[in-house]
């Protein structure tokens, strides 16, 4: 059975002709050919259209199978020239066969991620976005070499095009990176640490094509997985080593001042939360009244630092802060204060800087971010789903508290990822 179709598209008349493999209409090997246009004949990935060559047409096409242009208004094309097909094949061409569903399709949706997701074919690799919270700090090049790793070593799953803001406060930047992003067609899908979750959520609503948050969360069902640390309960594991310490360095009244990152940021809530929760279930007394917002950058955390040691000149038990270039800082910061000179500095990511001054003595602890990890198991996740496989909805890069006596081998570690 065949049924021929001419279709004005994009100002060409074209004239497509699909031939069916069986009469009883359930079938979904279909035989396509394009007479305008026979080298773009393409295969959706749900059914098996092949190019087939025609002996009056002068097009001498190939024998072998055509696979899918990376064209998604060429494939909508051939796919609606489908569902006309089937629907002309249930209304009466095999005399009593059963009408076609009210879509068009005989098939119910499976849901798989694939039938979604993608531009890319079997012979090209996927093209992800990939937008980092910024671009200029060591831990985020550290998760863009993650990234990079898992392109090296799979040159033919996916094709990166990596970006980020200059800070972490360089809101609307990112916010404009994430809109055009949006737009390039040729984008199977997007990876996103957000700097702003809910107006992230906002810009992602509409898109169709699948979405996973790393480092930080987004509320929206276009979020497919969320890769990174738990944040709450890695910074609550360091608090709690923090608070241990303290007691350690010989400190009775264990009260903790945290330097905020950005003020109602998801990631610097949830480290906030569990910063509080590890002190107090410890023994100390985390000083919410006395947070200070440095919004996730160096030199506002001397500011904070200086405020904190005037208004408490003998000394607080522990500074936690909401990432490591905060907390390196605040301890360079009270270095010349003897009364903050048995201080717990607890730092948050596990950059190298920050295990080198582990190391010096300069800062006490660390609770480190898998940051390499997070990178790599982003595009991964990201090729798992659009490969059609099911993901999980967090995917889990661990952490650990870097002391004294493991900050070297992770120096060692990290500094590999970066050659």
């Amino acid at each position: 059975m065949a049924r021929r179709f001419f279709l004005d598209f994009q100002g060409s008349i074209w004239y497509i002709e699909i031939t069916k493999a069986q009469s009883d209409c359930k079938s979904t090997q279909y035989t396509a050919l394009c007479l305008n246009r026979p080298e773009s004949c393409v295969r959706p990935g749900s059914s098996s259209l092949t190019a087939t060559p025609d002996a009056d047409n002068h097009l001498n096409m190939r024998k072998e199978e055509i696979l899918m242009k990376k064209k998604n208004w060429l494939t909508a094309l051939l796919a609606g020239a489908m569902v006309l097909s089937l629907a002309a094949c249930g209304s009466g061409d095999n005399g009593g066969s059963t009408p076609a569903t009210d879509n068009g399709t005989p098939a119910a949706d499976t849901g798989t991620p694939a039938a979604d997701a993608g531009n890319s074919t079997a012979d090209e690799p996927f093209e992800i976005s990939m937008v980092l919270k910024t671009n200029s700090a060591e831990f985020w090049q550290l998760v863009q070499a993650g990234a990079e790793a898992y392109e090296k070593e799979h040159p033919d799953l996916v094709k990166l095009s990596i970006k980020g803001p200059p800070s972490e406060s360089s809101y609307d930047e990112q916010l404009n990176m994430v809109s055009t992003d949006l737009t390039v067609e040729s984008f199977d899908g997007y990876l996103i640490a957000p700097l702003q979750s809910e107006a992230i959520a906002t810009q992602i609503a509409n898109t169709d094509k699948p979405v996973i948050a790393f480092d930080t969360r987004i509320e929206s069902d276009k979020v497919v997985s969320f890769v990174g640390t738990g944040n709450r309960e890695a910074a609550k594991q360091g608090a709690i080593a923090a608070v241990e310490a303290a007691k350690a360095a010989g400190w009775t009244d264990i009260k903790c001042i945290e330097i905020a990152g950005v003020q109602g940021d998801a990631t610097n809530t949830a480290r906030m939360e569990g910063f509080r929760e590890g002190v107090n279930e410890s023994g100390g007394e985390f000083l919410d009244a006395e947070v200070q917002y440095a919004n996730a950058v160096a030199d506002q955390a001397v500011v904070c630092m200086e405020a904190i040691m005037s208004k408490y000149p003998d000394g607080v038990a522990i500074i936690c802060t909401n990432n490591d270039d905060m907390a390196i800082a605040a301890a360079r910061t009270a270095a010349a204060n003897p009364n903050y000179a048995n201080t717990v500095f607890l730092g948050f990511d596990g950059q190298i800087s920050a295990c080198e001054a582990v190391v010096s003595g300069e800062l006490t602890m660390t609770a480190a971010q898998n940051n390499f990890d997070i990178g790599y198991k982003a595009v991964e996740t990201m090729v798992q789903y659009l490969q059609g496989e099911k993901v999980e909805e967090f995917v889990d890069t661990g952490t650990e508290i870097i002391t004294k006596e493991n900050a070297q081998a992770r120096i060692d570690r990290m500094s590999s990822y970066m050659k």
